[in-house]
């Protein structure tokens, strides 16, 4: 196990993590490279050249605004949606970009002015060559961002992946990730990339899943760091449930989508004020509902994995800390604790689908972002409920098992139909997973890593137009407006 949890899970801008926060953190890494090789002061044009899904869908996913942003080095865990507003206004009214200005900035600091050797260059998503139908070898989300000198020639160059989750690659960067993955490894207590590897080391230590999880993470982070950072999340997610019920209207992008999020909220409200058991099924519909209206708008939320899979892991997190026994009588730290567990177990099982197949949607389908999370989801319930460590691998088994086979096919690349409301019933399947699981004793026929080579399979036999391409399934056979 070579991943963090904060590997993961991490803080970003919507609405997506591979076609928003991908690109957005490769075009902030190539603009870096430059500043720290002494080039920024001579580059007097940009050339961004995006292929396959990014080409394909990036109008929607906001992958062209993303570079960017990233280009003026914005870094995207720390940008507020009201400053990336502000950087693109000014973009758009100038025609100018401000090549790494951001790189020095302080972090959360709105736009400043370049720095030296920061030039502003005419350059805008206009500029951008889109190769839609070209996909290059490594991945279909493929970019290549050039610097070029006052003749045009290029003074430098790199090609960059962005892989499912946020986690990007350069080409010829390879051997060096896995070579930090490897000494990664070399320091971490039990280290894992299948399921069985993981129950192997719980049965020898006799710790949960969350507790493996918590161990190798201590052999880079302190206990300390560790659950202040989980907990931080936990407030990005209730600070994105909490931002989308204040909004009201139509989502932008133009497909005229309400805003359900405020409206179910008042309803609910009024309905059930005292939290009563029967009505926790409509309270986590509403909050997965409400964390994917926030990614649609733009909003800061927490890769979990990915951006278009959000809304799950906050509604059965919710679900955990307000309907689990004994959740409404727990202090703030018994909650932070509850919350630590769970996120931990949930990266666990993230873990062996980034190792051994993909959370890319625009790779496997649906069933990597939103089967992948709702697998996550049901290990941390069933962690936290409880559960031996052979039931939190079957509750993950369950989930993903009912997930298999789940396109991407979003109506006009946004991530809004069907994405939103499929977080809802993907939190719901996670919940019953993790139910049925320990109804059990953990024995079951079919295991998790057979589920997961099972899910990387099919995503290779899907047909390109159900993988985020916008040429098959809702995106061609509902009419955008």
């Amino acid at each position: 196990m070579a991943i963090s949890v904060f590997d993961l899970f991490k803080v970003g801008i919507g609405p997506s993590s591979s076609h928003t926060v991908g690109p957005m953190r490769a075009a902030r890494s190539f603009t870096a490279h430059l500043a720290h090789a002494g080039l920024l002061g001579a580059v007097e044009g940009l050339r961004v050249d995006l292929y396959g899904s990014l080409a394909a869908t990036g109008h929607g996913h906001g992958t062209f605004t993303a570079v960017l942003l990233g280009l003026e080095g914005f870094d995207p865990e720390t940008v507020l949606p009201a400053d990336a507003e502000e950087a693109l206004g000014r973009i758009e009214a100038t025609g100018l970009l401000r090549l790494g200005a951001q790189l020095e900035a302080p972090a959360m600091a709105g736009p400043t002015p370049a720095p030296p050797g920061g030039p502003d260059l005419p350059y805008g998503v206009r500029d951008m060559v889109l190769h839609p139908l070209t996909v290059l070898p490594t991945h279909t989300n493929g970019m290549r961002f050039a610097a070029l000198g006052g003749n045009g020639e290029e003074l430098e160059a790199q090609t960059w992946f962005s892989v499912g989750g946020g986690f990007v690659v350069r080409e010829g960067g390879e051997d060096t990730v896995r070579d930090r993955l490897e000494s990664a490894l070399s320091v971490q207590p039990y280290p894992f990339r299948t399921a069985a590897e993981l129950l192997g080391h719980c049965r020898a230590t006799g710790l949960p899943i969350s507790a493996v999880m918590h161990a190798n993470e201590l052999a880079v982070r302190t206990g300390e760091q560790i659950r202040a950072g989980l907990v931080h999340l936990w407030d990005v997610m209730e600070a994105c449930k909490n931002s989308a019920l204040a909004r009201t209207g139509e989502l932008p992008g133009g497909l005229g989508v309400r805003r359900r999020a405020p409206a179910w909220h008042a309803r609910l409200s009024g309905q059930d004020p005292h939290r009563d058991p029967v009505f926790w099924q409509e309270w986590v519909n509403l909050v997965a509902l409400a964390v994917n209206e926030e990614n649609a708008s733009g909003g800061r939320v927490v890769t979990a994995p990915t951006n278009g899979a959000a809304g799950i892991i906050p509604a059965v997190l919710f679900y955990a800390t307000h309907y689990a026994p004994g959740a409404v009588s727990r202090s703030r730290a018994e909650q932070e604790d509850v919350v630590a567990r769970f996120l931990l177990a949930a990266a666990a099982v993230g873990v062996l689908y980034k190792e051994q197949a993909s959370i890319s949607g625009a790779e496997v389908g649906c069933q990597g972002e939103v089967g992948s999370a709702s697998s996550m989801a049901a290990a941390g319930l069933a962690e936290i409920l409880g559960g031996t460590p052979e039931q939190v691998e079957n509750a993950a088994e369950i989930a993903m098992e009912h997930n298999l086979g789940l396109t991407c096919d979003p109506i006009g690349g946004l991530v809004q139909v069907p994405c939103i409301e499929r977080n809802a019933i993907a939190a719901a399947k996670a919940i019953n997973a993790a139910k049925m699981a320990l109804m059990g004793d953990g024995r079951h026929r079919v295991s998790l890593d057979e589920v997961i080579i099972t899910m990387r399979e099919t995503g290779r036999d899907m047909n390109d137009k159900y993988k985020e391409t916008a040429r098959g399934g809702l995106a061609v056979n509902v009419v955008e407006c």
